[in-house]
């Protein structure tokens, strides 16, 4: 009787498991086919990002030299796209940001020391390339660009001059898929926008300012099937 049982049980199973196996994609496909189709990451995304920045200037003019290390909040919008080709995702990326990163200093020579050096940036963007390797939902990313910023040169409490200025941006990050076309990432960007100048009207000669800027920001991004 039992021999019998587990006869039957045997010959059940197998004719169950070459049905499954009639019915399921094959190979690389049985993945996909019990635990849903992985995470896709091509498409247009737009989404807000916000974080802080801190950085230094290098002041030097015929009146004084000094440096200073502005600091501040960002908070502002992305918009890209990506390809993704297998594991690969390659993709163009944008944003532009309000920025509060500013600092003022009277450790310095002339016009630095008295009444001291002002620097900031009211806003600050970036075009980018990125180039990661998806693991399913978890996106590993290097990406470099253009960057793009206002640079505002000032004695405290005196006359500022602003230049706007074009330089060049590093940085790598993370970005993960939360809920269907949802992701969150955190990012690491650094900043170079070159040598803004002030002239003898505002800095009582003329004076020349280096700007680089650290950045780290986290941001949530809706994408477009």
């Amino acid at each position: 009787m039992i021999r019998s049982v587990l006869s039957t049980c045997a010959i059940a199973f197998a004719m169950v498991s070459t049905a499954l196996a009639a019915d399921m994609p094959a190979g690389g496909r049985y993945q996909e086919a019990v635990f849903g189709p992985a995470f896709g990451w091509g498409g247009v995304y737009v989404g807000l990002n916000g974080g802080y920045g801190w950085g230094s200037s290098d002041w030097s003019g015929s009146v004084g030299t000094g440096s200073v290390s502005p600091g501040g909040g960002l908070f502002g919008a992305t918009i890209g796209f990506n390809i993704q080709n297998g594991g690969f995702v390659y993709g163009l990326e944008g944003d532009l940001s309000g920025s509060w990163i500013r600092s003022s200093t009277s450790t310095g020579t002339g016009i630095c020391s008295v009444p001291g050096c002002q620097i900031q940036t009211s806003w600050f963007a970036t075009a980018r390339g990125r180039v990661g390797y998806a693991f399913d939902r978890a996106l590993p990313y290097l990406t470099a660009g253009a960057a793009f910023g206002d640079v505002q040169m000032s004695t405290v409490g005196g006359l500022s001059a602003t230049s706007d200025r074009a330089g060049w941006t590093v940085g790598a990050g993370i970005e993960y898929g939360i809920l269907g076309p949802w992701s969150a990432k955190a990012e690491y960007l650094y900043a170079n926008l070159g040598t803004a100048s002030c002239g003898t009207a505002i800095c009582s000669g003329a004076t020349s300012a280096n700007y680089t800027v650290n950045i780290f920001r986290l941001g949530v991004n809706y994408r477009f099937w």
